[in-house]
């Protein structure tokens, strides 16, 4: 009987799904406990400070295992590295739901907050190690051209399994949360992630490695030589510093600011929580088209003015429903626009061979950017109180984050060149004088903008 010789074009295209399913079954893992981390420490007796040092821990430490784990491409498989870190990340899991039981048992109840915090962070390096190798090995799998669509369409369907990871979370603790068994509903959780993350492991094995990557030292580059011969991947790495700085000021403390200062309930923090992701995949398939279109550095303006805004919005509103409709949609929009654009224009701005020692380095950048912002917020939360100023310290925290938002942007973003040819926007005809004819003429231009995505001749 004949063997089936099977295309390198169906085996991408194999491979393209696998990683789809691969990434539906890690983000249930992540959705199960990245959005409940802030509520398990603040069960623990956290304080704004301790949900920092949580962020910041895990955001420097991840980012310098990349740079480590871009140097094992060349030396080992991408697969193999991949396979090996996330089967590691899993089992970590395990441990850090057992801080559950510890705590429901009151036993070493003074170190457990601080195990969290350490657990969480080697979660956070098993996942750095693996993620240059994952970033190369998908680049091989999806086309430049294709891109925006592919990656567009894949965290869709992932951060649709992840919103209802969310849910599955939500249910389990409401269910337990005036019990006595409150805390191990947490500790379900993140045994459900190990779960989750063991099924993305044995789809990684089924995943398809293209041959043409064989191992090579010259896979390697020193930061130093990619951002002597890159200066625009340089401007734009030190942009993604800054930029996660001014972001983590506030990020980390939404949570808190729920649960502790306006008092939501479970139920209510996660559906102010979760309204931003739901915004987020009902704007990412139009990000992806735009990017592959219009560029990348385009949807990186779109994105940090909308972050400049989230934060000023969390000011005035305060009810769960204001909160959903106004500053979630801004961020929503904005980690779209965001993420899709960080993706492509790493790729697109590094060669490729290059590729994982690039978005290594860059992540040690935004890393950085998020250790030091989240260690100012909770710093500021912390001590600031003691000057008794009138306004509450949150929103302190809300308007620095915002001004710094948009310092880095008008300081960085001009310097910043889009590295593919792309499409000009149609220009936008604004008349200060008229200003209904003004805004008659922005209607008209997003109505041009929107069509011209999805492939129809705009009417006259």
């Amino acid at each position: 009987m004949k063997k089936e010789i099977i295309s390198e074009k169906d085996k991408l295209e194999e491979a393209r799904n696998v990683s789809i399913k691969e990434g539906s079954a890690a983000s249930f893992s992540a959705g199960i406990t990245y959005s409940y981390l802030t509520p398990y420490a603040l069960a623990l007796n956290a304080q704004p400070i301790h949900i920092g040092l949580l962020s910041s821990f895990s955001g420097l430490l991840a980012p310098i295992a990349q740079i480590f784990g871009s140097k094992l491409i060349g030396k080992v498989h991408r697969k193999k590295i991949v396979l090996a870190f996330v089967l590691l990340q899993a089992l970590t899991w395990i441990p850090i739901a057992a801080i559950a039981l510890l705590y429901w048992k009151n036993l070493l109840t003074d170190y457990l907050l601080y195990g969290l915090i350490a657990l969480y962070s080697i979660v956070s390096i098993f996942g750095g190690i693996a993620y240059p190798a994952w970033f190369s090995w998908m680049g091989d799998l999806v086309s430049e051209k294709e891109r925006g669509k592919y990656f567009s369409k894949r965290n869709l369907i992932t951060g649709i399994v992840e919103i209802t990871a969310v849910l599955v979370g939500l249910a389990i603790l409401s269910s337990l949360e005036k019990s006595s068994y409150a805390i191990l509903g947490f500790g379900i959780l993140f045994l459900l992630a190990f779960l989750f993350r063991l099924i993305s492991y044995i789809l990684f094995h089924k995943q398809y490695s293209p041959s043409r990557f064989k191992l090579n030292h010259k896979y390697h580059i020193t930061a130093k030589d990619l951002l002597k011969h890159n200066k625009n991947f340089k401007r734009f790495s030190y942009y993604q510093l800054f930029f996660n700085l001014a972001i983590m000021i506030a990020s980390p403390f939404f949570a808190v600011y729920m649960l502790q200062n306006l008092g939501f309930s479970y139920a209510m923090y996660i559906g102010v929580a979760t309204s931003s992701s739901i915004f987020y995949l009902l704007f990412l398939p139009l990000a992806g088209k735009f990017s592959d279109k219009y560029g990348s550095l385009k949807l990186i303006y779109l994105s940090n003015f909308l972050f400049v805004l989230s934060p000023l919005l969390w000011l005035v509103f305060k009810t769960p429903l204001t909160l959903i409709i106004f500053p979630q949609i801004a961020a929503g929009m904005a980690n779209a626009a965001f993420i899709i654009a960080f993706t492509n224009f790493t790729y697109s701005s590094v060669n490729p061979k290059y590729v994982g020692a690039g978005v290594a380095y860059l992540n040690l950048m935004v890393g950085i950017g998020i250790f030091i912002g989240s260690l100012i917020g909770g710093f500021i939360l912390k001590y600031v109180d003691n000057f008794n100023f009138a306004i509450n310290s949150f929103f302190i925290v809300f308007i620095i984050a915002s001004v710094f938002r948009l310092l880095i942007a008008l300081y960085f973003l001009p310097r910043i060149k889009e590295e593919k040819k792309v499409e000009r926007i149609p220009p936008l005809h604004v008349n200060i004088t008229h200003p209904f004819k003004s805004l008659h003429a922005e209607i008209g231009w997003l109505r041009t903008i929107y069509v011209s995505l999805n492939g129809k001749k705009v009417k006259k």
